[in-house]
Formats: structure tokens, C-alpha cells, sequence
């Protein structure tokens, strides 16, 4: 009995002990910095396109009118400040200083507060553009969130620049954070949750079992900015595409934690949504998504390809010396 309660408590202990490794194990900020400029671009891209039609939009007389959007979101603790802007003049003022903020974001300029204004104000935005949205704007509010957690412009950032300028070019290397890592571990595991339920939702559809849903995809009108049309020609690649589609994003929650396999489901994460960005027309959301899942990436991996970059050293950039000769010629008679 004594011997079956030690085994039990070691099993227990080992639970928590790996529980804690995994959300509370300090990480190096790179990969969060590279997410920050990836999602920040986004961000900022996806608000600027508001620009273009502003005011029918989020205007008084808009499509969704403020009223109907305030009416769909009672009961519920949701809140816009564009609810309460009734001037074009207000809310084009706003929507540039959103568009300031997006970018200061993106290159890392105060990204401790611009980290948290970027979530807000996308949550903000996302509240008062309801029947607007679809899974970028999903997807955009949850990388913003978790970005915010941690210390996303610790590296690649104006701050670490102006820090480094500051301290007369010496700066010690980043220190690992706990909060990084949380942040990184939270957008992973969200990750996991979307495909998961993505893959439980096309199992749910005939024709993922038949093999026929990529044809439906390709062949709709409405989302085809390529023809590949042609594949009719070779219904067994229909077929092969539509299941590894489900298998992959069923089986993503699982074998994208393994190193053996990570590279094979990130690969095909590449591949799926980079076909969607290509052929369906959604640039935009198969973007996004590849972004998230660049959380999977080691910030040991990316600090070693970005000194792939080239850089000219200080010395380069100096005169060339002059010889001796030329010297003598210089001095004065």
C-alpha cells in the first residue's frame, strides 16, 4: 500500500513539476519580437483597409448601425468607443491615431503601452463591426491579447535601438521571462483549440469523408483568384488533398508538440494556408494564420536566421586608411 502511495505521489509530483515547466520556464523574447512585427503589420494593414470606406462603415448612417450593434451586444460586457462618436470628423481623427498606434506597434516604439492600446483598440473595433467580421479578425484580437502579456519588444524593436543608443552601444543580451513564455505557451495552446475544433466541425461534413470538398472550394466562384480548376482531372488528388486537410487539423493538437514531428505540421500549416492565401482569394486569414503559427518557433532558431542578415561591420563603413606614401605626399611643404 506504501509502496503504491509513493508511486502515485511521484506520478503526481511529476505532473506538476512538467505543468510548471511548460508555462513557467523563463524564455528569450525572440520569437514574441518576430510575432510582434508579423501581427503587428497585420493589425495595422487590416485597420488601414477601414480607411477606404470609413464612414459607411463606422459612420452614423454606416451598413451596421450603432444602435443595432450596441442592441447585439446587451446583456454582455462588450464595449466600443466608436459607439459614441457621431462626427465623421471625430471618428477620422480616432481611426488615424488607431493607425499611429497600430504602427509604433509594429515597430516597437513604447510597446509596453502600445501593446496594450493595439488589443483594445482591434477588440474595440471588432465589437462595433459586427456582420463585418470573419476568422482574421478573430484571430488578429488573440494574437494582439497574448502579445500584450509579454515583453514583446525586448528584441527587434525602436526600444531595444534607443536603449542600445542610449547606453552607448552596449547592451546586455535580453533576459529570459516568464511572461514571455506565458505568452508564447498561450497563443500555442490556442492555436491547438482552433484547429481542433476546425477538424471536429469538417469531420461533421460529408463531403470531407468523400473527398470532394476541395473541388467545392476551388470551384466556387466567389472565393477563386487562381483557376486550378484543372485538378478535375485527377479526382484522386481531390480526394488526398481533402484528407490530409482533416487529418492534419485534427491531429494537429497533438503532433505539433513533438519535435519529430513539429516540422511536418508546420510545414503543412505552409502549405494549407498558403494555399487558401493563393488560390481562395482570403490572403488576408491564411497570412494570419501562418503567423500564429510561427509561436512554435524557437526563439533559438530565430535569433540564429536573423544573423543570416547581412550586416557591413563598423569598420567597413570607415574611410580607408591612407597609405604612407599618400601621407607624405599630403604634408605641407
Amino acid at each position: 500500500m506504501n509502496s503504491l502511495l509513493q508511486a502515485g505521489k511521484s506520478w503526481l509530483s511529476e505532473i506538476v513539476s512538467g505543468w510548471n515547466r511548460f508555462w513557467f520556464t523563463p524564455s528569450d523574447p525572440h520569437t514574441l519580437a518576430l510575432l510582434r512585427i508579423l501581427a503587428g503589420a497585420m493589425l495595422f494593414y487590416t485597420h488601414l483597409v477601414w480607411s477606404k470606406n470609413l464612414v459607411a462603415f463606422l459612420g452614423p448612417h454606416s451598413w451596421i448601425l450603432r444602435e443595432a450593434s450596441m442592441e447585439l451586444h446587451r446583456g454582455t460586457h462588450a464595449w466600443s468607443h466608436l459607439w459614441y462618436i457621431d462626427s465623421p470628423g471625430v471618428l477620422w481623427a480616432q481611426h488615424v491615431v488607431v493607425l499611429i498606434v497600430m504602427a509604433m506597434f509594429t515597430v516597437g516604439l513604447f510597446s509596453r503601452v502600445t501593446s496594450v492600446l493595439a488589443c483594445l483598440l482591434t477588440i474595440s473595433y471588432c465589437h462595433r463591426l459586427d456582420g463585418a467580421l470573419f476568422g482574421l479578425d478573430q484571430v488578429n484580437a488573440m494574437l494582439a491579447m497574448y502579445l500584450m502579456i509579454g515583453p514583446c519588444g525586448a528584441v527587434y524593436s525602436v526600444d531595444r535601438w534607443l536603449a542600445k543608443r542610449k547606453a552607448g552601444g552596449q547592451l546586455p543580451r535580453p533576459a529570459a521571462t516568464t511572461s514571455g513564455n506565458l505568452a508564447i505557451r498561450l497563443i500555442q495552446v490556442h492555436m491547438c483549440i482552433i484547429y481542433l475544433f476546425g477538424g471536429i466541425s469538417k469531420m461533421r461534413g460529408e463531403m470531407w469523408w468523400d473527398g470532394t470538398a476541395v473541388w467545392y472550394a476551388i470551384s466556387n466562384l466567389e472565393y477563386q483568384s487562381l483557376d486550378i480548376t484543372w485538378l478535375v482531372r485527377f479526382p484522386w488528388l481531390i480526394a488526398l488533398l481533402s484528407h490530409i486537410t482533416v487529418v492534419w487539423e485534427a491531429s494537429y493538437c497533438f503532433l505539433i508538440w513533438p519535435r519529430a514531428t513539429r516540422p511536418i505540421m508546420l510545414g503543412l500549416a505552409v502549405c494549407v494556408h498558403g494555399g487558401i492565401a493563393l488560390f481562395l482569394g482570403m490572403i488576408t486569414f491564411g497570412l494570419v494564420m501562418i503567423i500564429g503559427n510561427v509561436a512554435f518557433l524557437s526563439p533559438s532558431l530565430i535569433e540564429n536566421a536573423m544573423h543570416y542578415f547581412p550586416r557591413r561591420p563598423a569598420a567597413a563603413l570607415a574611410p580607408p586608411a591612407a597609405s604612407p606614401a599618400i601621407r607624405r605626399r599630403k604634408r605641407p611643404a
